[in-house]
Formats: structure tokens, C-alpha cells, sequence
């Protein structure tokens, strides 16, 4: 007889994923800390949002609207969209996990893109699906790798459009040619945390395909260019038949008072949001540039980040160009997919914050030797 001590233990597909390394956290009293790790917006929120947000500070004891009727009304206003398409729900994540939980269960197989959402084959993992992963064609989702691993154990296929780390994107016709080809009985999901980045139509013209299509989601979240991540909002447009599927599984108060107001007034400040895509365009192409100019490769992003690449330059790494941002109180995202030595992830910061960027990684490049060991761990 054994004293050994019985505890209970998860499904096997959890117990064997890795355990998610989080990233470093800023020290206390980090005054001048530039973070640029997290694609976070550095203009903040619309003025209005603030405003909405506090106007519900008195009403903090009663639940929220269940039936998110007012943000869902601003969304479809904005986008022209049908209100009964729309659901919202814990930022975009919670709406991809909910979607996952669906429509996938154990031996399925989840298709994503060589660069995804971090969070997808986790969600996907814990349903005891397999994740066939779909390789990218110069960082550039391939709609042809996808099409040709898919395969009768397919069940959902997602791409992050824009993509994350890379900032690319592909065109709304390429979108088409995806889904024209895919499977009728195959979910195709667009995450489009980053789409209000995308000057032009091409997200206008995606969600009309979602509106007329029975197979694909669009997700989308207030934490980028709404600067509203700190209140984790998102929503999607569905086609009707998944709309009821998840109100089956959502919690019915997923979104808070204060999230849902200030998300409305926020999509409704149609000129904020534009201003804001302008001056993210305008300082992408200034610190393309000027990285450029010093030996750098930029993967050309339409998002709130780029992604720096030093393959090809003699004693330089993204480990050590982390260091040595660090050193100067700037916090960048080092990318552990690949070759963590090869890229580093930043956040477009504001015109100071970009300066300082600029300053550190031109004086890294001068120097003749690697600034430390490579030791910088993620």
C-alpha cells in the first residue's frame, strides 16, 4: 500500500503545453521608463471616451448591459454593419477563445499562420486540437501555404491581419481568394486587432464579406488605436449562426459599465481615430528611415509597431540591441519565435520616444563590438 498523495490533474493537452514566460516587468518608480514592448497606444483615448468613462462612476453597484445594445449600435453605426452581427466581448481575446471552445474539439486541427496570435494554439491546445502552422512568405501571410495545408481535419483557419510581429498585411482580394477557396464547413477567422491601422477600404470591404458569408469572423479590439487596453474591450461581426452559438457560452456580463461606454464614444470620435492613423503613419516612415539609414532592415509595417531585423549585420543582434536599449530606459519586445537574436519587436512611441529610439539604436550600430553578452532572456 502506497502513502503517495492523489491530487487532481488537468487534461493531458494542457499538462503538456509550456508554461507561458511573461514579459519583463517595469521596476517600481520607473520614471522615464519608455515601454514600447506592447503595442499599446501612445496617444491614449479619445477625450470623449474619458468622458463616458467617468460619467458612469455612480452607477459602479448595477451590472452592465448583458445585451451590450449601445456599443454594438455605435459599432454598426460606424461600420454600417448589421447590430444583430455584432457581439463584444473581453477584448478580442476572450472572442477568440470563446470561438475556438466552439468549434473545436480533440484530433481537429486549428490552422494559423507561422506568426499569430500567441494566445490561438493555446486556446486551441486546450480543446485537444492539433496546430498545423502555415509558413509566411517574406513575413507576409501566404494565402496559398494556408491553402495547401489544409486538409479534411481542418476546422478553423485564422490570420492575423495585421499580422503580429510583422506588421504586414495582405489586401482584402487576397482575403477573398482565402476564403473563395477554403471549405464551406471551415471557419475562417481575421483577427483585426491592428485593421484601424489600414488606411484605404480594405477593412470596409472585409467586414461586407463577413456580412455576406455564413464561414468567417472578423474580430477586432479598442486596445490599439482606441487606446483603451487598460479597460479590455473587443468585438466581432459574425454571421447570425455563430452569433447564437456564442451568446450560448458567453457570460452574460463579460463587459464592464465603464469599458462598453467608453468604447462607444470612442468609435463614434470618428476624427480622433483618423488623426491618429495619420500620425502613425507619418512616424512609421520617419523611423523607417532613419533605422534604414544605419544598416538596419524594417519589415514595412501599416501597424503601431515594426519589426528591426540584424541578420547581416557583423557583431549585431536583436539580444544585444535589447540590452542596450534597456540601458538607456527604453523597453522593447524581443521576439522568441525563430531566432530570438535575429528580430526585435517596437512600438511606435511618440515624437520623443521615437528620438530616443532612433539616438540608441544608431549609437548601437556605431559601436564596434556587441554591447555585453548575449544574455538578454524573454
Amino acid at each position: 500500500m502506497t502513502n503517495e498523495r492523489k491530487r487532481p490533474f488537468p487534461r493531458s493537452s494542457i499538462a503538456s503545453m509550456p508554461v507561458r514566460k511573461l514579459g519583463k516587468t517595469p521596476p517600481d518608480k520607473s520614471d522615464g521608463l519608455i515601454r514600447l514592448s506592447h503595442n499599446e497606444s501612445c496617444y491614449g483615448p479619445s477625450p470623449a471616451a474619458v468622458a463616458a468613462y467617468q460619467s458612469i462612476s455612480g452607477e459602479l453597484n448595477r451590472y452592465p448591459d448583458g445585451t451590450q445594445y449601445e456599443l454594438r449600435q455605435a459599432l454598426a453605426e460606424v461600420h454600417n454593419l448589421d447590430v444583430d452581427r455584432i457581439i463584444c466581448g473581453n477584448g478580442s481575446e476572450e472572442l477568440l477563445g470563446l470561438l475556438i471552445r466552439a468549434y473545436l474539439g480533440e484530433a481537429d486541427e486549428l490552422l494559423l499562420t507561422e506568426n499569430h496570435f500567441i494566445m490561438c494554439p493555446v486556446y486551441g491546445r486546450t480543446q485537444g486540437a492539433d496546430i498545423v502552422l502555415a509558413p509566411e512568405d517574406n513575413y507576409r501571410v501566404s494565402v496559398a501555404s494556408i491553402l495547401d495545408r489544409v486538409s479534411d481535419k481542418t476546422r478553423i483557419v485564422i490570420i492575423a491581419n495585421p499580422n503580429t510581429p510583422t506588421g504586414t498585411c495582405i489586401s482584402s482580394r487576397e482575403v477573398k481568394r482565402l476564403h473563395g477557396n477554403l471549405p464551406e464547413d471551415v471557419l475562417l477567422i481575421i483577427d483585426g486587432a491592428y485593421m484601424e491601422y489600414v488606411a484605404g477600404d480594405d477593412a470596409a470591404v472585409c467586414l461586407r464579406l463577413v456580412a455576406e458569408s455564413e464561414n468567417i469572423v472578423m474580430t477586432r479590439t479598442f486596445s490599439k488605436i482606441y487606446g483603451l487596453a487598460g479597460l479590455r474591450i473587443g468585438w466581432a461581426c459574425c454571421p447570425a449562426h455563430v452569433i447564437d452559438t456564442l451568446q450560448r457560452i458567453r457570460s452574460p456580463f463579460n463587459t464592464s459599465s465603464a469599458a462598453l461606454a467608453a468604447a462607444a464614444a470612442a468609435v463614434r470620435d470618428i476624427e480622433n481615430t483618423n488623426s491618429i492613423r495619420e500620425k502613425n503613419a507619418n512616424s512609421l516612415r520617419r523611423i523607417r528611415a532613419a533605422l534604414t539609414a544605419v544598416g538596419l532592415r524594417v519589415t514595412p509595417s501599416v501597424a503601431n509597431f515594426y519589426l528591426i531585423s540584424f541578420a547581416g549585420s557583423e557583431n549585431k543582434n536583436a539580444a544585444d540591441a535589447a540590452q542596450y536599449l534597456e540601458s538607456r530606459n527604453i523597453m522593447p519586445k524581443a521576439v522568441n519565435r525563430g531566432n530570438p537574436d535575429d528580430v526585435l519587436r517596437i512600438t511606435v512611441g511618440n515624437d520623443s520616444e521615437n528620438n530616443a529610439v532612433i539616438t540608441a539604436l544608431t549609437e548601437y550600430m556605431a559601436k564596434p563590438e556587441p554591447h555585453g553578452g548575449s544574455n538578454f532572456s524573454v
